[in-house]
């Protein structure tokens, strides 16, 4: 697996989980969905992503590399 599938894997757990916890337990988890969001967006200006790094530190490839 490399690092941009999990990203995409991960992101949109977060997403939908956030979406879940905002309807069934309090709408500031929709906060978290903004955050998540944002996050994305500056990534695609930046091409840096915090969670990026992490997973190259966890071991994963880059598919540039791969």
């Amino acid at each position: 697996m490399t690092i941009e599938r999990m990203l995409r894997l991960i992101a949109g757990g977060f997403v939908l989980l956030s979406l879940a916890l905002g309807y069934w337990v309090s709408p500031y988890f929709f906060l978290f969905t903004a955050f998540v969001g944002l996050n994305l967006l500056q990534s695609g200006f930046t091409n840096w992503c915090p969670m990026m790094t992490l997973l190259s530190r966890l071991g994963l490839k880059s598919s540039a590399s791969a």
